[in-house]
């Protein structure tokens, strides 16, 4: 069996934080959004994946997550010449996927369920295809599922006015080869796209065997700022373990959960977990309250800082005033001068310079 990862897109939603970048890197917890996909896709057993990249942002993606050896995989970067929808990405991927069943995977996405349960259980009733879904409060913002008592998928609609359901289609799917012919077999929609919803209902109108499988756990979408954020307090609350391997001075107070990566120091801080504080920063005189994720090479002087993410190699100093509910973007520089608002909130793109006077 392979898996196919889509990790196109342009990333609109999260902008300007992908103007320059791919959004499937953006990190959660320091880790890259595109990797607990890789990851939970080889944890279910399946080592052959391919990768669907654009022309935007797939040397970044092909050389930041190389060739597979640190997940255990190999990988096959899939160049897609322009957004056409998730079945365009299947038809894009067919020489690579062949004749064989696959699991598809929405590079944003993140899951708490095993997939590896989903995987078995469509390999041990042999169907042409497995939906996973998740109840939600808003289904006209997805693709919704209307299934019978059994599991079976009656009807799918993308993005209903009037939902049959409030069962949303996650974004990871499993199919038999015959998905490539109702792929064939399907118009593009009304947005200019192959849906991959229209190529399941041809499936389901010729009495294949579509089934479902609600979701156990959480599932989120990381597509905008507030997603990211609940992913990366989510993941903090759940995954984080303590490890300090920095620099911490005798003045600083560590309380909870909080991992500081090597060559990192930290002088005259406090750091309230869950935290995760990548290699090489410098951190002196803040505050890091809980929920925040600091990446690699981050420079923070007089911050307070909580409930954010801040990128690679930026730099934020002097800000007595709290900033919460923030993304801060690669290389970005943030200086701020007295008597400002008791807090901030920013989300602010990679290579920028702010300065509040």
């Amino acid at each position: 069996m392979k898996a196919l990862i889509l990790s196109g897109g342009k990333g609109t939603r999260l902008r300007p934080i992908t103007y320059t970048g791919a959004k499937q890197l953006v990190p959660v917890a320091n880790k890259p959004i595109l990797w607990y996909g890789i990851e939970s896709i080889v944890a279910a057993g399946i080592t052959d994946i391919g990768i669907i990249i654009s022309p935007e942002t797939g040397e970044e993606i092909k050389a930041k997550t190389g060739d597979g050896d640190r997940f255990g995989a190999r990988i096959t970067y899939i160049p897609q010449d322009r957004p056409g929808g998730l079945a365009h990405a299947v038809k894009v991927a067919q020489p690579f996927l062949a004749d064989t069943p696959f699991l598809m995977y929405l590079g944003d996405n993140l899951v708490e369920s095993d997939l590896g349960l989903f995987v078995d259980d469509f390999k041990d009733r042999r169907l042409d295809a497995l939906t996973l879904l998740c109840p939600v409060n808003n289904p006209s913002a997805f693709g919704v599922a209307q299934v019978d008592e059994r599991g079976r998928v009656l009807q799918l609609v993308e993005k209903p006015k009037v939902p049959p359901s409030n069962l949303a289609l996650v974004g990871i799917y499993l199919f038999s080869s015959t998905i490539h012919q109702a792929i064939a077999n399907i118009q593009p929609s009304a947005r200019g796209e192959l849906e991959i919803t229209d190529a399941i209902q041809h499936l389901i109108d010729r009495n294949q065997q579509v089934e479902a499988h609600k979701l156990k756990g959480w599932w989120l979408d990381t597509g905008k700022k507030d997603d990211l954020l609940e992913a990366n307090r989510i993941i903090l609350d759940t995954c984080l373990e303590t490890a300090i391997a920095g620099e911490v001075d005798e003045n600083s107070q560590i309380i909870g959960r909080v991992k500081i990566g090597k060559e990192s120091q930290i002088v005259n801080c406090t750091i309230r977990g869950p935290v995760t504080i990548g290699c090489g920063c410098h951190l002196e005189n803040c505050f890091i309250g809980p929920y925040s994720s600091i990446a690699d090479g981050v420079t923070l002087i007089d911050a307070d800082i909580e409930h954010s993410v801040i990128l690679q190699d930026a730099k934020v100093i002097g800000i007595q005033q709290r900033i919460v509910d923030s993304v801060i973007g690669q290389r970005a520089q943030f200086k701020v001068a007295p008597q400002r608002p008791k807090a901030l909130r920013f989300l602010i793109g990679d290579d920028s310079q702010i300065e509040l006077v």
